[in-house]
């Protein structure tokens, strides 16, 4: 198995870490994806959350309904607008989540080694000793020794916000539990975890299905993280209903966070289209000492098969701190190095008090991780897994890569329709950032030919969700007249790296492009405003 340590340069000095960080452009090619909510969705925040480098938008549908995230992204799109910052759209679902309302909003204490019933009779009020939940069957699913988990955004581990119960016994349909830590929950809504216990509800609920059918097709998102996947046949649901609602283009990331789910990984990872780690609930299952040892299996196991991968709960301090702790910024560093296309920040942009520092501080330590990367030893392990003979397309794309690193180019520039291209090369962890021009691509029938003018703008947001790659949508003019898309597209390549500081003159760009059935890789070296 891969280990952080081994993926660092050796020639890493002791310069490295006493010289200030360098502003740039792209602050780093890790993506990070961040939650919006109460503190993070005013027109403001959202443009400043986007200039400090978040790439995805995720829309969390366990709490408020469809019209308060509708305004939320009303603003992100004109966030976008103002700020010409392409970003992609997550939906969240909700899952099998118990839930527990607090309809006073009042806080509630709990003092440690005190008993609280939990009930399914949702007529009794959520006080310190009664814990209504909307599940019949909770008493008969747990046992004495059980654990009980309440809280709102599950966990962090260091907060007094989060109660642990241990079951003492069942009385029909109440479980009698005693409370293990002191602690007071503020809030409206809380959730409600029982470690290691499988609860026998679909993955993909009704109301999942109601705000996909409704607000996702509204707004045609681009990914759907598919809370709490316990096997492949979750994921091929939600891809049949997809279809359904005219979203088949939408990617599926599946949100693995139980054991159930880790013991189907493989079968998993073979159906969705990309994996987020949800650390929090799986980081209850196992114990603490297991949990880095599955992070490193999964994200290089993604690694190999060239999906991407998210990881989450990583800064979850800064909900209310500046800054994050020691442990905090070397784990963000560490799943950098293990391979991660992705931060996913949930309440600590969603609630936090400093949303838009949380975003650049992870993005300037994902940017100093990439900094000592080896990216040799992870191209000559990719390879290695590549099965032989190896497909055209792979052994071009992989060619492009090395490439960049032989004639030390700026930038690779990618001609793309969907986006698969992009995806190939940044399996192979170029060292520099991945220009996508993505193009319309041209469809017939038997009386004219149309543009996929929707599907292309959606397949460029995607990319955003791969780390490394940044699309550029190409004009499809070029694409009705018939003639060479590359030379426009790559002069638009590099006046964007020019505007942006990636490019100057005299710096090299390899150049992948397919023609027809064939894929070509070639160098050219910018002069002025001219190609060499």
């Amino acid at each position: 198995m891969q280990g952080g340590q081994l993926i660092v340069e050796e020639n890493t000095k002791l310069l490295s870490v006493l010289t200030p960080s360098k502003p740039s452009y792209i602050q780093s090619l890790t993506k990070i994806i961040g939650t919006l909510g109460p503190n993070s969705r005013s027109i403001e925040v959202i443009e400043a959350c986007l200039k400090a480098g978040m790439s995805v938008a995720r829309f969390d549908f366990s709490w408020l309904d469809g019209d308060y995230h509708q305004e939320t992204l009303e603003n992100l799109r004109m966030a976008m607008k103002n700020t010409r910052k392409l970003c992609a759209i997550m939906l969240d679902t909700t899952g099998p989540e118990l839930q527990v309302c607090n309809k006073t909003g009042n806080p509630i204490d709990f003092k440690a080694d005190s008993h609280i019933t939990v009930t399914s009779d949702l007529s009794k009020e959520f006080c310190a000793e009664v814990l209504p939940v909307d599940y019949a069957d909770l008493a008969k699913m747990v046992r004495k020794g059980d654990t009980v988990y309440l809280g709102q955004h599950l966990f962090t581990g260091h907060e007094t916000t989060s109660v642990w119960l241990e079951v003492l016994e069942t009385k029909g349909q109440d479980v009698i539990c005693l409370v293990k830590n002191s602690a007071t929950l503020a809030g409206s809504m809380f959730t409600v975890y029982v470690s290691n216990v499988p609860i026998n509800l679909p993955t993909l609920t009704e109301h999942d299905k109601q705000v996909i059918s409704k607000w996702g097709s509204r707004n045609n998102v681009d990914f759907i993280s598919l809370s709490y996947t316990c096997h492949a046949e979750d994921v091929k649901e939600l891809r049949d209903f997809l279809k359904k609602q005219n979203l088949s283009e939408t990617q599926i990331y599946a949100k693995v966070e139980t054991v159930e789910g880790m013991k189907h990984f493989d079968e998993i990872l073979q159906e969705a289209d990309g994996i987020i780690f949800g650390r929090g609930n799986l980081g209850i299952d196992l114990p603490p000492e297991k949990v880095f040892l599955f992070q490193k299996y999964a994200v290089n196991k993604c690694n190999i098969v060239g999906k991407p991968v998210v990881i989450t709960r990583v800064v979850d301090s800064m909900t209310g701190n500046l800054r994050p702790t020691r442990a905090e910024a070397t784990d963000v560093a560490n799943a950098v190095l293990d391979g991660a296309d992705g931060i996913m920040l949930g309440a600590e942009t969603l609630r936090g008090l400093y949303p838009v520092e949380s975003i650049k501080i992870v993005g300037k330590i994902c940017a100093e991780a990439e900094n000592v990367y080896n990216y040799t030893l992870n191209f000559k392990r990719i390879i290695r897994h590549v099965e032989e003979p190896m497909s055209y397309a792979e052994s071009v794309a992989s060619s492009a890569v090395r490439s960049a690193v032989k004639v030390n180019a700026a930038i690779i520039v990618v001609f793309t329709s969907s986006g698969r291209a992009a995806r190939l090369i940044a399996k192979y962890r170029p060292h520099v950032p991945v220009v996508a021009i993505v193009t319309p691509r041209l469809q017939a029938n038997s009386l004219k030919w149309t543009f996929s003018g929707a599907a292309f703008m959606k397949q460029a947001r995607q990319l955003l969700g791969v780390r490394g790659v940044y699309p550029i949508l190409g004009s499809p003019d070029n694409v009705a007249s018939g003639s060479s898309i590359e030379e426009p597209g790559l002069r638009l390549a590099i006046e964007h790296g020019r505007s942006v500081g990636l490019l100057k003159s005299s710096d090299r760009i390899v150049v992948f492009q397919k023609i027809g059935d064939s894929a070509v890789v070639k160098i050219v070296e910018v002069q002025g405003q001219l190609l060499v």
